[in-house]
């Protein structure tokens, strides 16, 4: 495969390595693209979690996958066909109801390793062990770890936005022009804080001046809690407003000598 995408193993490591470096893997170092034991290929935990992470976030349908238990595999050579049955190598998957993934391993020197995935509500969690004494043992310490992380965590999502109007333009050829949220506002708790207590303030400028491009910050809703706030999200015009010329400016002085 690396032979494939690349055109030798040497540039799909080179590859590897940078894109690791570009997801802020500082202590990773691929040597070869198989993972087996050799001088100078490392890793942590840590990075293995950002790894993971990146995979699931952007590519979640490897989920589909890794949570397949059992399948037939046909294995077809200038010999012929044979089928046999593969099991799936992550034992969570039947063992802990909240998992979603992802991927064991184990070599000589790494030893046992996993970095499970699971979700519970609207939780989702990485807990990636390494170098366990033995297979039983990673799955007892990924579950610990992830049973850990969900009675820890809470998610916030405020999914009671109210509608937002029109926010003034400052020499445009409109008057006003609509605005929209930037996103939904997620925060993760892990002190076990009361999450009906925060409160939001919302922030209008008086105008923005034009010309205005859609995407333009507009104001922003600010999440307290506590008295200290947690988060914020942006608050940005939907349209775009052109500088208003002398004609703008005729029609509306037409417009009020009529009114």
């Amino acid at each position: 495969m690396s032979e494939y995408i690349a055109g030798s193993e040497e540039e799909f490591v080179r590859q590897m390595n940078e894109r690791a470096k570009g997801l802020g893997m500082k202590n990773t170092q691929f040597v070869n693209c198989n993972g087996l034991d050799t001088d100078g290929h490392v890793t942590t935990a840590r990075d293995i979690a950002l790894m993971s992470r990146e995979l699931i976030t952007k590519y979640p349908q490897i989920h589909d996958y890794c949570m397949i238990w059992m399948e037939n595999i046909t294995h077809t050579t200038r010999k012929g066909s044979s089928e046999f049955g593969l099991a799936n190598t992550n034992k969570l998957v039947r063992q802990y109801e909240y998992t979603t993934g992802l991927k064991t391993g184990s070599t000589g020197l790494a030893k046992f390793c996993v970095s499970a995935t699971a979700k519970k509500g609207d939780v989702e969690l990485i807990a990636v062990i390494m170098a366990a004494e033995d297979s039983k043992t990673r799955f007892k310490d990924a579950t610990a770890l992830l049973n850990h992380g969900f009675g820890k965590c809470q998610i916030y999502r405020d999914e009671d936005l109210k509608p937002l109007g029109e926010v003034a333009v400052a020499g445009g050829a409109e008057d006003t022009v609509p605005c929209e949220y930037g996103g939904t506002f997620t925060w993760l708790d892990t002190e076990g804080a009361d999450l009906s207590a925060i409160t939001k303030e919302y922030k209008m400028e008086e105008s923005v001046q034009a010309p205005v491009k859609k995407g333009d910050r507009a104001g922003c809703v600010s999440y307290i809690l506590n008295g200290k706030e947690i988060g914020s999200i942006d608050i940005l015009v939907s349209g775009n407003v052109e500088k208003a010329g002398f004609l703008d400016y005729l029609i509306k002085m037409m417009g009020q000598f009529r009114a």
